[in-house]
């Protein structure tokens, strides 16, 4: 998330925090520090001065029984900003369906096809991606290359789009995913054939794509393509490097469509479901450790419990347990999930340090007999010699694999094994990585 947002959002929480006591004062220097980080984040005034007002009103009640007055104003901020970015998650069903995607130009429609097409895709439904933006020279193409990396197919035969929406309906995939011309949402031209294809399609789903950085401007694009061809959903892209993010999400909370997928980065694995009281906890720093246990299900980072169940865990296990880690997304991006180290901070390069280790560690591995996977005691200096050699590293860097497989390895004895893998697969990830 943008500085100005997440980092706005987590200090004041974190002063709030920090304070010894609330009264009138204090809640007018959080509700002030709460304008500015949103109002640099490209908020609505009006709609930042609603949510001041109602968050000053509360906390002007008397706290619940057992609560104290700092407690009390800590849930009423976390509530208000929850309902204030849309209250309560957009669904997505994971049934046969079709689904039709518009949104602007440059809107990174295209892309955000490929990711939702992945979503489903790894959710066990066979998808396939229809090319009906015949405007964009180079987007049939691009789509196609997307459902190529994904092992999908794509469906572009025919000359318009109508033509290419009609002989797609044949398929025989479960999800059908139609791509459309980037447009304005007031273009007359487009606006026609975007309801056409509305008419020919008759889509279950009909999600608009908006870029994180139109800020508040997206409220309106929201309503007029609602007008237009009644959207069902909305995919904020561009999450991750845009400080009028909250922006986008408040005006789409306004807009009569919920926001249902957002994007948080470039690769295809980065598209989370839209859920605020998730969405809001990360922000603050208080992690989304539900986020993170689906991530590593979907990244098979589970895939070895049945083996550590048994008490077995080689370096085989600790392998397959970095892949997984890695198909998860970057560190930043895990340790934002994880409660705790989601609001600490780290030393400035530390994670890259780690993930740069990982990638040694995946090369030494490979280097291995399979002997010496399965007994990593058996590795002494000769081995270790060798190994290094092979893998093009260090026989430092050797050293230092093994001596954290030894950590990890402690770690999952503590974790109660597999069990403790499946109860919380991640609640002691920071010792794994070498945070602790």
């Amino acid at each position: 998330m943008a500085l100005d947002f997440g980092s706005g959002l987590k200090n004041a929480f974190r002063k709030l925090a920090g304070m010894g006591s609330i009264d009138k004062a204090a809640v007018e220097e959080i509700v002030r520090e709460v304008q500015r980080t949103l109002l640099t984040s490209d908020v609505d005034v009006k709609l930042v001065s609603e949510l001041s007002a109602r968050i000053r009103k509360k906390a002007e009640d008397k706290p619940p029984a057992g609560m104290t007055l700092k407690e009390n104003f800590l849930k009423i901020l976390y509530d208000e900003l929850v309902s204030f970015l849309g209250e309560s998650p957009g669904e997505v069903e994971l049934k046969p369906q079709k689904i039709l995607v518009c949104g602007l130009f440059g809107s990174g429609k295209t892309t955000s096809i490929g990711k939702v097409a992945k979503w489903f895709k790894t959710r066990g439904l066979s998808v396939g991606v229809v090319a009906g933006d015949t405007h964009r020279p180079a987007a049939q193409t691009q789509l196609q290359q997307l459902a190529d990396a994904l092992s999908i197919p794509c469906y572009k035969e025919g000359g318009k789009p109508e033509e290419i929406a009609r002989g797609a309906l044949k398929a025989k995939e479960s999800v059908l995913i139609f791509d459309t011309a980037g447009r304005d949402a007031l273009d007359k031209e487009l606006a026609r054939e975007l309801k056409e294809m509305g008419q020919i399609i008759k889509p279950d789903e009909v999600l608009l794509v908006i870029p994180a950085d139109l800020g508040q401007a997206a409220r309106r694009q929201a309503e007029e393509f609602n007008r237009l061809v009644g959207i069902t959903g909305i995919v904020v892209t561009k999450l991750d490097g845009t400080a009028k993010g909250g922006g986008a999400l408040a005006a789409a909370a306004v807009s009569g469509a919920k926001v249902k997928f957002i994007g948080v980065g470039e690769k295809p694995q980065d598209l989370e479901l839209y859920d605020p009281k998730r969405f809001v906890s990360k922000l603050i720093g208080y992690g989304d450790l539900q986020g993170l246990i689906e991530k590593a299900k979907q990244s098979g980072l589970e895939g070895a419990a049945e083996k550590i169940a048994e008490g077995k865990y080689t370096l085989n296990e600790f392998y397959e347990q970095i892949n997984s880690m890695q198909g998860m997304g970057s560190l930043s991006k895990i340790t934002e999930m994880i409660p705790g180290l989601s609001a600490a901070k780290l030393p400035k390069g530390m994670l890259e340090v780690q993930e740069a280790k990982m990638k040694k560690w995946k090369f030494i591995i490979q280097s291995m007999t399979p002997y010496e996977k399965e007994n990593p005691e058996e590795i002494k200096s000769t081995r270790i010699s060798r190994i290094a050699k092979g893998s093009g590293t260090t026989e430092t860097d050797v050293r230092d694999l093994l001596k954290h497989y030894k950590q990890s390895k402690k770690v999952m004895k503590l974790a109660g094994g597999g069990k403790g893998l499946k109860r919380g697969p991640l609640a002691n990830l920071a010792k794994q990585l070498g945070f602790g």
